[in-house]
């Protein structure tokens, strides 16, 4: 019998710092657009702090409901918001600002977290592990995004990062594979694991790369903020 209960605090705990570590990472996209001369993301509606703006049905919904129910774990994405990068007042420099800006906000949002653990015993008896579980997993979410988005791969931050800052000669061909990167993505994402898995064995290239980088990053801002014990 399924413990409903039991289920919805599982998704609470989960759902609201995923929800708001994509929302205000697109919304930064579209701040740090504005401030370098593009308003694409004001005039379509989505320079806004309000999720439902930001949503993405496949990436925001389904997907994280189907890795929970799968995997125990979440994981997704927002809308992307739009960014005309021909509007920037330096579209080759600006551009690498507003791709940053997106991660940049996600390990703010790590640290306000880890320190926000320090006030736990401020919190009342009853909802104190909520409170707990909910920051611990919104610094381990937030770290997580932030690495996977900077990613030397285009559409991801990372890539147009990558872009803004190499010489010609590498920078054009990595940008002519924005056409193919999320393809590329699901391949080494949710293809090659599930190949493996089928074949008995557990390999997934990309896990093996990021989780080692995710897993320094939260332990300096563990010690940054002096909540290990």
């Amino acid at each position: 019998m399924l413990d409903i209960e039991n289920i919805l605090l599982q998704i609470s705990v989960m759902a609201l710092p995923a929800l708001l570590a994509i929302t205000l990472h697109e919304a930064a996209h579209g701040y740090a657009a504005l401030h370098f001369g593009d308003d694409t993301a004001k005039r379509q509606g989505r320079l806004s702090l309000n999720p439902l703006r930001h949503i993405d049905p496949l990436g925001t919904v389904i997907l994280p409901l189907v890795m929970f129910a799968t995997t125990g774990f979440m994981f997704g994405w927002a809308k992307p918001v739009p960014v005309d990068f021909r509007n920037l007042r330096n579209p080759r420099r600006d551009m690498v600002w507003v791709a940053a800006a997106g991660p940049a906000v996600n390990i703010v949002l790590a640290v306000v977290s880890a320190l926000l653990l320090h006030t736990a015993n401020l919190v009342p008896d009853f909802m104190a592990q909520w409170f707990v579980r909910n920051l611990a997993i919104s610094l381990q979410f937030n770290v997580l995004l932030a690495c996977f988005n900077m990613i030397p791969l285009p559409p991801l931050d990372g890539g147009r990062v990558a872009v803004g800052l190499l010489p010609d000669a590498l920078a054009f061909p990595l940008a002519r594979l924005e056409r193919y990167g999320m393809f590329i993505l699901i391949g080494v994402v949710f293809l090659i694991p599930f190949i493996a898995g089928k074949l008995g064995y557990d390999f997934s290239p990309l896990g093996m790369v990021l989780l080692p980088v995710v897993d320094m990053v939260v332990d300096w801002i563990v010690r940054l903020t002096g909540i290990m014990g």
